[in-house]
């Protein structure tokens, strides 16, 4: 029931100042440093780059995601079914 419910939750950015980044409609973070932040939501893969980054705070049950540091760029990639996909083909 809750997959169903985190599908269709609204998935809005706000950068301010390319400093502070809020997102919602975060399902998930795969892994954070202080250059990279990757987002699974429920728009795909949103890779978040820069210099300094640090998470602030993520709501898992409402999915409200921020950051801050300094953001140089934003990328969506669709959702990967599964990030070894020859590993997945072979066991089948």
């Amino acid at each position: 029931m809750t997959e169903a419910k985190s599908l269709h939750l609204p998935h809005n950015l706000i950068l301010e100042d390319r400093k502070k980044l809020v997102v919602s409609g975060v399902q998930d973070v795969d892994c954070f440093d202080e250059q990279a932040v990757v987002l699974f939501t429920n728009m795909g893969k949103l890779i978040v780059r820069g210099r300094n980054l640090h998470v602030n705070s993520f709501q898992v049950d409402t999915g409200d995601f921020a950051m801050e540091g300094d953001i140089t760029g934003l990328e969506y990639a669709e959702n990967e079914k599964s990030r070894f996909p020859f590993l997945s083909r072979l066991f089948r």
